[in-house]
């Protein structure tokens, strides 16, 4: 007899029946953490991954477009400011577009920590298991 959920109902099990189950049931729980880790791992690398990519890409924008664009406006805006005051906008201008590409990889680095730790989930499960015994 099944339960709605698909599980079996173990209530007229012997207890040899269910100690001769308990190999099978220790592996797939092994097997399903290991399992959990990998994915965890894989998300893990990945979100760390877009992180890293967002991160350069600050960098990027700091140090190469900078020289090449902010001369280009410079001289535009000279013809209406003085050079210094022309220069002094490009110049923050050019911090916030790094400060907003540099919050982008923070969130990505961020979701990191958001996810639970496999290792923490399988220390839970042997927590509740001392405290069954």
């Amino acid at each position: 007899m099944t339960t709605p959920r698909g599980f079996r109902d173990r209530a007229d099990d012997s207890l040899l029946t269910l100690l001769g189950d308990i190999p099978e049931l220790v592996r797939n729980l092994v097997i399903a953490e290991i399992d959990a880790a990998k994915a965890w791992l894989a998300k893990t690398a990945k979100d760390g991954g877009w992180g890293a990519l967002w991160a350069f890409a600050a960098l990027f924008v700091l140090f190469w477009s900078v020289p090449v664009f902010g001369t280009f406006v410079i001289a535009g805006l000279s013809s209406w400011w003085p050079v210094w005051l022309s220069a002094l906008v490009v110049f923050f201008a050019m911090l916030i577009v790094t400060a907003v590409l540099a919050l982008i990889g923070i969130r990505y680095f961020r979701r990191i920590g958001e996810r639970q730790n496999p290792v923490q989930s399988i220390a839970l499960d042997v927590k509740e298991v001392r405290d069954e015994l």
